[in-house]
């Protein structure tokens, strides 16, 4: 299950990429926002981040005019690694080295198109482990020192 939610610049943006997940049959809860009205972004990252923390959803797509704002957030809890992409590049790396957990998207910098390129690369990689593990036990121990 994937939790995908957006503000308002990034409403658009996420109506599409819902489209596509449900056309690749791959489950989403969405955690708004369910128009372009104007919302506070922290709200919704938070609950996306609070849900991939507790389980209820495997990994997250957090949308808003730049992508950085939601992963502000989302970063700010244990065991979230929400990575901004712009590409992808930046997605494939994201997953493989990285374990990302969650990705951010800038609406206003993407088309729906490289959106969708993004995404389908984030999702279609693994992360690869081997070196890369002992970097992620960092973070934990860095998470586990800083944050209650």
């Amino acid at each position: 299950m994937i939790a995908i939610g957006s503000d308002h610049g990034g409403y658009k943006l996420k109506e599409e990429i819902k489209r596509y997940l449900e056309e690749k049959d791959i489950q989403y809860k969405d955690y708004g926002c369910m128009n372009e009205e104007r919302v506070d972004y922290p709200n919704i990252a938070k609950q996306v981040a609070q849900d991939i923390q507790k389980k209820i959803c495997e990994k997250g797509i957090l949308i808003c005019k730049s992508g950085l704002g939601m992963s502000i957030v989302a970063n700010k809890y244990k065991g979230i690694r929400c990575t901004p992409c712009h590409n992808e590049y930046t997605a494939k790396y994201a997953r493989l080295h990285n374990d990302s957990n969650i990705l951010a998207l800038g609406a206003e910098e993407l088309s729906t198109n490289e959106a969708i390129c993004i995404l389908r690369m984030w999702l279609g990689t693994e992360y690869e482990g081997g070196r890369h593990e002992h970097r992620l036990e960092m973070i934990r121990q860095i998470e586990q020192e800083n944050m209650k």
